[in-house]
Parts: C-alpha cells; sequence; structure tokens
C-alpha cells in the first residue's frame, strides 16, 4: 500500500461530516441559500462528504403565516435549484430544510442535495403543537408518507420518512434522517432507520432555548447515538431567528455512539460548523458484535417502512487531511481528571466487591499473596487490603510474602517489605534462592555448573517456585492464593504456565491494564482509605521500573520488561483496538500514529511527568505492533484458555475463555502479519 493511501482517513474507514449554522434572514431564501452554499464550500475545501444545516434553513423556521405564502414558497423552490445547480462540484452532500407543497399539503422537510441533484426529500414525522409550538398551524405530519414522489422544480424526486442514502464508494455510509422534534418521541424514526442500516443519523433542527434544555438535547443526541450505535450530526436554527417570543442557542453537535466528537460554542455569531470524523468501521464492528442489534432489527420489521435506498458515488479525497476526533494514547485511560477519577473508584471498587464474594463463598481464611515491589503485586494487595477491611478481617490475615530470585533488587525487595509493614499486613521474605539452585542443579541446567545462562528455563524455574510456594503456603493456611498478573500481560503472554504467574485461586487483575494501574494506585493515594506512611512507599513503587527480576543485574542494569516485548503504551492501544473492534493491523497503526507521532500534541492523563511523554514514529509502531499480534494470536492463548477466573472490569474487554474472549490455542498469527506487511508502509 502506498503511504498516500495508509494516511487517508477515507480509505481507512472514516468519513469526514459537518453541523453548520448560518445567520438566517427571514422569508429570504435567496440569502439564505447562498450562506448554505458558501459554508457548504467551506467544508467540502476541508474534505467533508457531509453537511448537515437547521431545520427550514432556506426560509427560516419563526415566520409564522408567512410559510404558507405562495411568493416565499416559490423563493425556496428557487434557492433549492440555485444549490442544485451549484453543487455540481460540491464534494458533500447537503442537508437543507425547507417548507414544500404537495399534494395540496405543505411539508416541513429535509432536501437532500448531492452533485447536482436532489436525492431525495424527507418530511418531518411529528409535529410539535404544544406550549410555544404551533407546527400543526402550517405543516402536514410526515409520519405516514412512503413510497411517493415530490414534483420540484420539474423532476420526481423520492419523497418519504422511507429513505436511506448510501455511498457506493465509501463503505458503511448510509444516512438516515429524522427532524427536530422527531427525537423527541419515545420512538425516533432515526431508530429504524439505524436498524435498516443507517450509520449517520442526521437532525435538522430550529429548537428553540430555555434554560436547562440543551442539557436535555444533549443528552437525548446522545442516547440516539449511543443506543443506534451511529453518528449523530445535530444542527439548530440560531442567528437571525425572529425573538418574538422565544430565542435560539444554534448548537450544532456531532456524536458518535454515546460520546461527543464536535460541538461549537453555542449563541454564535456568525457562520458557524463543526467538523469530526466519524469511525464508520468501529459503528460496523460494535453492531457486528451486539446480537441483539440484528435481532432487534428482524423483530421491527413489521414496524419499518419498505426502505428506500438512495445510492451516490461521494468520491472523497484520498490523501492525508489528518484526522479530526477525539483519540486518546491510552483508550484504556480518560484525559478527563474527573471521569479518570471516576473510573480508578469503579474499577478499584469492582475489584474489591469481587474479591469479597469469592472469599465468603470459599469459606478461607486467609489471602496468601506474593508481593514483588512493582506495580502489579502492588495493586492487587490494596485490593486484598480493602477487601480484609470491609469484610472485617484483621489485616494480619492477608499473608503477604515477598520472594526473593536471582534477580531481585535490593530496591524492590526494600519497597515490598516496607509497604507489607505500612499496610500491617502479614510480612515474610521467602528465598527461593536455594530452591532454584537445587532445581537446576537436578535438571543440570547450565546456570548450576557456573555458566552465566540465563534462558528460560532460568526464567520460568524461579517463577514456576513462587507460585508453588504461594499453593502449599494457601494449603498450609486455609487461603487463597490471590493472582497479580493484569489484562496486558495475559494478552502477550507475559506469564509463566500452569505452576508460575499465570496460575491463581482468584486473580483480581485479570481485568486491568499495564497502562490504568497506575493511575488507580494514585487514586488509592487521593482516596483516603490507607494511612499517609503508605503514599511515599507508593510513590516509590509507581516510579520504579517494570521488570519481571529474574535476571541477575549486570552491566546492562537490571532486566527491563518493556525493552523485551516493547512499550505497555503501545501494546495496551492495540489491546483494546483488537479486543472491542477487531481493528485490522493496518488500521490500528494508522490511529497509533496519528496519537504517538508527536508528544507535544494532544492530551495526556493526569499525573503524567514530562520525561513519560514519549513519541513514536511509524516505523516502531510497526515493529512493536508485529510482536504484539505473534504473541497476542500465535503463541500465548493457550494460557488464557486456562486462566483461572477474575472479574472483568474494563468496557474495553477481558481475555477470559468464558467472558469476552474465545479463541483457539493452536491458532496463529499468520492472517494479521500478512496484512501488517501488506498496508503498513516499512518506513
Amino acid at each position: 500500500m502506498s503511504a498516500s493511501a495508509f494516511h487517508a482517513l477515507y480509505h481507512q474507514g472514516f468519513a469526514r461530516v459537518a453541523a453548520c449554522t448560518v445567520p438566517v434572514a427571514l422569508a429570504d431564501p435567496a440569502t439564505n441559500a447562498q450562506r448554505t452554499l458558501e459554508a457548504a464550500q467551506t467544508c467540502g475545501q476541508d474534505g467533508a462528504v457531509l453537511c448537515v444545516f437547521p431545520e427550514l434553513g432556506l426560509s427560516g423556521y419563526a415566520i409564522d403565516d408567512l410559510r404558507q405564502q405562495e411568493a416565499l414558497l416559490n423563493g425556496v423552490e428557487q434557492g433549492i435549484a440555485d444549490l442544485v445547480t451549484a453543487s455540481v462540484d460540491l464534494l458533500p452532500i447537503l442537508v437543507v430544510g425547507a417548507p414544500l407543497r404537495h399534494d395540496n399539503a405543505l411539508y416541513n422537510c429535509a432536501v437532500v442535495i448531492h452533485r447536482g441533484a436532489v436525492l431525495g426529500i424527507v418530511p418531518k414525522s411529528y409535529l410539535p403543537n404544544y406550549r410555544e409550538f404551533y407546527e400543526a398551524r402550517h405543516f402536514t405530519p410526515g409520519v405516514a408518507i412512503q413510497g411517493q414522489t415530490l414534483r420540484l422544480n420539474g423532476a420526481d424526486i423520492p419523497f418519504g420518512t422511507d429513505l436511506l442514502f448510501e455511498a457506493e464508494d465509501v463503505p458503511g455510509f448510509c444516512l438516515g434522517l429524522e427532524l427536530c422534534e422527531d427525537l423527541w418521541v419515545p420512538v425516533p424514526p432515526g431508530t429504524l432507520a439505524a436498524l435498516a442500516g443507517a450509520t449517520i443519523l442526521a437532525n435538522p433542527s430550529a429548537s428553540d432555548i430555555t434554560v436547562g434544555k440543551a442539557e436535555t438535547r444533549t443528552l437525548l443526541c446522545r442516547a440516539q447515538s449511543a443506543r443506534c450505535v451511529a453518528a449523530y450530526v445535530y444542527a439548530a436554527a440560531g442567528e437571525g431567528e425572529s425573538t418574538n417570543d422565544v430565542a435560539w442557542d444554534g448548537q450544532i453537535t456531532i456524536f458518535e455512539n454515546g460520546e461527543v466528537l464536535a460541538q461549537s460554542e453555542r449563541f454564535p455569531s456568525g457562520s458557524q460548523h463543526v467538523v469530526a470524523d466519524i469511525d464508520l468501521t468501529l459503528l460496523r464492528q460494535e453492531r457486528l458484535r451486539m446480537g441483539t442489534f440484528a435481532a432487534n432489527a428482524r423483530a421491527m420489521q413489521t414496524h419499518a417502512p419498505a426502505w428506500r435506498r438512495i445510492r451516490c458515488t461521494l468520491t472523497p479525497p484520498i490523501a492525508d487531511i489528518g484526522l479530526r476526533r477525539p483519540l486518546s494514547r491510552f483508550p484504556f485511560v480518560p484525559n478527563d481528571p474527573d471521569r479518570l477519577a471516576q473510573d480508578c473508584f469503579e474499577a478499584f471498587t469492582i475489584q474489591v466487591s469481587a474479591l469479597k464474594q469469592r472469599l465468603r463463598t470459599s469459606g478461607v481464611k486467609r489471602m496468601v499473596i506474593g508481593i514483588s515491589g512493582g506495580l502489579d503485586s502492588t495493586q492487587a494487595l490494596l485490593v486484598a487490603v480493602r477487601a480484609a477491611d470491609e469484610l472485617g478481617w484483621p489485616r494480619s490475615a492477608v499473608l503477604g510474602y515477598t520472594m526473593p530470585g536471582f534477580g531481585t533488587t535490593e530496591k524492590t525487595l526494600a519497597s515490598a517489605q516496607a509497604l507489607m509493614a505500612a499496610l500491617g499486613t502479614g510480612n515474610e521474605v521467602l528465598d527461593i534462592r536455594p530452591a532454584a539452585s537445587l532445581m537446576l542443579r537436578e535438571i543440570k541446567h547450565p546456570f548450576a555448573q557456573g555458566e552465566p545462562v540465563h534462558d528460560i528455563t532460568f526464567e520460568n524455574v524461579q517463577a514456576g517456585l513462587r507460585t508453588d510456594f504461594l499453593f502449599r503456603l494457601a494449603n498450609q493456611h486455609q487461603g487463597m492464593v490471590i493472582g497479580t498478573g493484569d489484562l496486558s500481560e495475559l494478552a502477550l503472554g507475559w506469564c509463566t504456565y500452569g505452576v508460575g504467574d499465570q496460575m491463581a485461586h482468584y486473580n483480581v487483575n485479570a481485568g486491568l491494564p499495564k497502562t490504568l494501574i497506575q493511575h488507580i494506585i494514585r487514586w488509592a493515594i487521593a482516596s483516603g482509605h490507607f494511612s499517609p506512611d503508605v503514599t511515599p512507599l507508593l510513590s516509590t513503587i509507581l516510579a520504579t521500573e517494570i521488570s519481571p527480576e529474574l535476571v541477575p543485574v549486570g552491566e546492562n542494569g537490571s532486566q527491563s520488561t518493556e525493552d523485551i516485548i516493547g512499550p505497555y503504551a503501545l501494546h495496551d492501544f492495540t489491546l483494546f483496538y483488537v479486543l472491542r473492534y477487531g481493528f485490522t493491523p493496518s488500521r490500528i497503526a494508522f490511529m497509533a500514529e496519528q496519537v504517538w507521532r508527536d508528544a507535544s500534541v494532544g492530551n495526556w492523563p493526569p499525573g503524567f511527568l514530562e520525561q513519560d511523554c514519549k513519541a513514536y514514529d511509524l516505523s516502531t509502531i510497526r515493529h512493536w505492533l508485529h510482536i504484539f499480534l505473534r504473541r497476542f494470536f500465535g503463541t500465548s492463548q493457550f494460557k488464557r484458555s486456562a486462566m483461572p477466573n477474575g472479574p472483568k472490569v474494563m468496557a474495553g474487554g477481558s481475555l477470559s475463555p468464558r467472558g469476552d474472549w474465545r479463541a483457539p490455542s493452536d491458532g496463529n498469527a499468520t492472517l494479521w502479519l500478512a496484512e501488517l506487511d501488506r498496508n503498513v508502509p516499512k518506513s
């Protein structure tokens, strides 16, 4: 694949859309058409393939009985004709609002224009006629209009609430429409459109503003986009509308699957637009995984219209025009401090509550846990201590053991002992080196003969002995072994199988990605659950390099996990999109480059030190992605297929064979590695 195609958002399954609001000239369709055209030209030059404008934008919404004036209606039709003529060379589909006549009735319509033609016209289904609204005085409800055509400027145009607009050259682009009040009814028309395949719902609106209404309106839009697993493009009328009895805030917002992608300031002055790149692949993958979506579509077929699908060719730019959407370096870790604190609270509480339930039902009297002085065992220890507190157990019922091996450093050993002492748990040192030396000697390993051979056998002898000791200690003390390995390690197979850190009676960390654990520990410091003398110890552990400490420290320093298997930041990024959405390697590489190529651009989660804010170029991303794919798909599933119980924590998924991820242990990574090699430039 060429570099230009690789970096093209439309090639990667995104589509750029725009929500627009322009100052309306009341009862002046020619001026409104010109302002609409100017905004559409700007958005088209920016690469947008869809522009959504406010309800009745060609005439103005707040013109009351002027809506039925012949001169106005003729002017609206001419304004549409002018837009159609001017759209011949425009990239985007235009969705504009207009009052239109049909069979002796007047309808509040959304007119869909593209490349010199009106593709279709959708009438508003539900007319508000309560409180300040009086639409039924002028318009006829469109809810029953299906299978019809409307004669406009000499052409018969598909007309009805049964229209979907599909792009033949942008996979997944399918547009459905609902107008303003349609969103506020219990079953919005857009719901049926989404079940029929619409991935984008557009809402031309003229919703007036009162105190508190914007919050409700946003809630409805977010909920509609989440429930329909769709993008939602909302454009409301603002400046220029009559303020006889109401006011207008011109809110324009783009949503996707329950999240806000872009929004403007309210009460704008002048023409405003927002653009965002919606992820059509994400929406399709999410629907694919959500089996109830298709089931609901089948169940609702008797209530749905016989959809007419209007097809068009968008011809979007296949070039690097950037990516306009919120995209986090750490998809498991929110950038917003309040949201991060909430997520940490929930994650920690999920772990504690799950462990309490397992302890209650197991009949054990103690917890047994190995403490290394690293992130994972520290997090598991905090969870165990909190569970003991809430169960009314003494903290001495948490039997903590630090088990120094051939690579254990004085720093981590001291950290482990100090942390257990400060928390008031059991605090034992169990030196595994004599037992490891005996095993190495018995199996005739070269290390036992004095040779500096530090291979996988040398490492796993130590890892296995640690777990073996913990299980026997649990037998001895009527205890349960608490696992410490995390989600990221399970993904990479970075754990010793069987009698090793892959196994436990219950693994509280199995659902936690490595990149989130440090933030939960920071949250634990601030939560007040633990005494102040624990804080400096936790801070020291947070600053410690991630290492299994199985190889003796040599001239090159300690054994660094990330030097061997790669940065957990990149691996967690990949894991999220493989596990949650099943994205291709090339798409993940494209997204990773967008957020990791420049450390100075974008937000970092709270608590990140400047020296930890790193950047990775595409070549580096490609290298470590290759490692991830080989390990995740090719060599590690047998460990996950036999993993112990542990709670799912993150919406991004879990790797339990009884939960989110089930795969053959004898699978391979060939398909994914080939896709990476074929579609990601090497430099």
